[in-house]
């Protein structure tokens, strides 16, 4: 990847509704090199796929909470039973493995206390071998960005 594909990969990130005529003038290329090098890509798993991003609030889920989950164990299948099954919990939006006390973080959205409350006890209490839970509620936010950073060279 060049700095032409990231060009291309950073302008899509920032709006990815544009035609290819409109990307290829804004990363300053021809269209039809720049649709070779987006299809080459979207081929190689580079773009992923394309998403609406959503307003959390309009959505109904205004509250946001960061949860550090430490495991009792850490077998193999202790780790896969539990990945497994926080990848099937809607709230959940992000589960980043991490160093330090917890062994995860995950980022989840809810509409309120009540509801993260019943979170916690119906989804998160369920899940065997967890040693502990620590919330952290978000009460605003400074930056939220999807576009990754420019890179030089």
């Amino acid at each position: 990847m060049d700095t032409k594909d990231r060009q291309i990969i950073r302008e899509l990130q920032k709006n990815g509704r544009l035609t290819n005529l409109e990307l290829a003038e804004r990363v300053n290329l021809s269209p039809s090199p720049c649709l070779r090098r987006l299809r080459s890509l979207e081929k190689a798993g580079v773009i992923q796929g394309y998403t609406a991003l959503v307003d959390q609030k309009a959505y109904g889920v205004p509250l946001t909470v960061f949860v550090s989950v430490a495991l009792e164990k850490h077998s193999r299948e202790a780790v896969r039973s539990f990945e497994r099954k926080i990848g099937e919990i809607d709230a959940i939006l992000d589960c980043f493995l991490t160093t330090g006390d917890a062994d995860y973080m995950l980022r989840v959205l809810v509409s309120d206390l009540e509801a993260y409350e019943n979170f916690v006890r119906t989804e998160l209490h369920a899940l065997p071998g967890i040693r502990s839970i620590d919330s952290r509620f978000a009460y605003g936010v400074v930056k939220n960005t999807h576009v990754y950073p420019a890179m030089q060279g």
